[in-house]
């Protein structure tokens, strides 16, 4: 069973139907987010300075980025904190939305089994370590849900000319954490963001065996909807929310957030005007930038 540190994983609908009442007109945002920062635990740190700088109350709808991308076409969010460039992009261009900023990094690792038999330890990069597992064929199991983490995973194999398929990748086509399970389950590798690693307790002979490549930067970035597309979203409080976590109070409230003592994220706020913003990978750069 997948257990996380400092955080009760909540049901959506009685989360919506649950959240805190602020001052006499009960103001609040919905905000489609990533499962990692909800279950690393960071919105029960941000969140409620937030709220009570802006008598603003912020309900997270945790899913993958690929369906808070759907959510937000949808107009069923008020704002975004998600973590795919190129999506982000794409929301902009397709007239979704109006503006993104990145306000947080972290990073991508590689778990396994203690054994390794892939030998991934010794990689140089993160694009070997995914060849070494491809020729070794170990298990490997994959989220396989469109979420910010898969999406970075397929570009990582792209990025090696891999077409990872055959009974040793499994795409499960679930969260990080049922898919942290299969892999303690297994003894399989594992691709996984940093905060849900460090707040996953069930890792059995899971351990980490590759981190620190730059390609494995994972920038998240508060996305706000457009008032043309979707006139019916909160857009006035959505737009103090994501002016907060730019600014220097919600920079240091996520600098501030730690799981025993570790911090997860850093403070990188960065105007979407930024060409910094943009990916490294050429072909998600050029997409990146096509609304630029």
């Amino acid at each position: 069973m997948f257990r996380y540190r400092r955080i009760v994983p909540t049901l959506l609908l009685g989360y919506l139907l649950a959240a805190p009442q602020v001052g006499a007109e009960a103001r609040y945002i919905v905000l489609a987010s990533t499962t990692s920062t909800e279950n690393s635990g960071l919105f029960r740190s941000i969140i409620p300075p937030f709220t009570e700088a802006t008598g603003i109350s912020v309900r997270v709808v945790a899913v993958g980025t690929g369906q808070a991308f759907a959510i937000a076409r949808r107009g069923d969010a008020d704002a975004l904190l998600v973590h795919d460039p190129a999506g982000e992009a794409e929301l902009i261009c397709e007239g979704h939305a109006s503006e993104r900023a990145e306000i947080m990094v972290n990073d991508y690792v590689r778990g396994g089994p203690r054994q390794d038999p892939a030998g991934i330890i010794a990689a140089d990069t993160a694009i070997e370590a995914f060849a070494a597992i491809a020729a070794a064929e170990t298990p490997f199991t994959s989220r396989g849900d469109d979420s910010g983490t898969h999406r970075a995973e397929r570009q990582l194999w792209r990025a090696a000319a891999i077409a990872p398929q055959g009974t040793w990748y499994r795409a499960l086509g679930s969260g990080m954490g049922p898919t942290l399970n299969t892999a303690a389950a297994m003894d399989a590798y594992v691709f996984t963001d940093r905060a849900t690693w460090a707040a996953f307790d069930n890792r059995q002979e899971l351990v980490l065996l590759f981190e620190g490549d730059e390609a494995l930067l994972n920038p998240y970035a508060s996305v706000l909807l457009s008032t043309e597309r979707h006139p019916h979203l909160k857009h006035a409080p959505a737009s103090k929310w994501h002016r907060w976590l730019l600014s220097e109070e919600g920079q240091q409230a996520i600098a501030e957030f730690s799981v025993d003592g570790q911090p997860l994220f850093f403070p990188s706020a960065r105007s979407d005007s930024d060409d910094a913003l943009a990916p490294s990978d050429p072909e998600s750069r050029a997409e990146f930038l096509v609304c630029h």
